[in-house]
């Protein structure tokens, strides 16, 4: 079985400046090793996302709108979260003073 070859952000970086300067794609997918697909994809991917491309295994691409989009909803869910442990935490002390009043 073939072994997957992977590619850090500044190798792809590098190689799309490089088939850019010299014009011709092919030429250098083939010197680099590389499909020549997968330049075409690399450039592709580096037009729309600019600095943001090739954030890693796993991790979406995304514009920086949507990054921080991203991290206003995990904010949102955190505050959300914490808001309905109050709410319960005060139901729970309220009826418990309650009870005591009584006695």
């Amino acid at each position: 079985m073939k072994k997957r070859r992977t590619f850090d952000s500044a190798f792809k970086e590098k190689a799309v400046a490089l088939a850019e300067a010299r014009g011709n794609v092919s030429v250098i997918a083939i010197e680099l090793g590389l499909e020549v697909n997968m330049l075409y994809r690399w450039r592709k991917e580096l037009s729309k996302y600019e600095h943001n491309s090739f954030p890693g295994r796993g991790k979406p691409k995304m514009t920086d709108k949507e990054r921080e989009l991203a991290v206003l909803k995990s904010e949102l869910a955190d505050v959300r979260m914490e808001r309905d442990i109050f709410k319960k935490a005060i139901g729970i002390f309220s009826t418990s003073d309650k009870k005591s009043l009584r006695l």
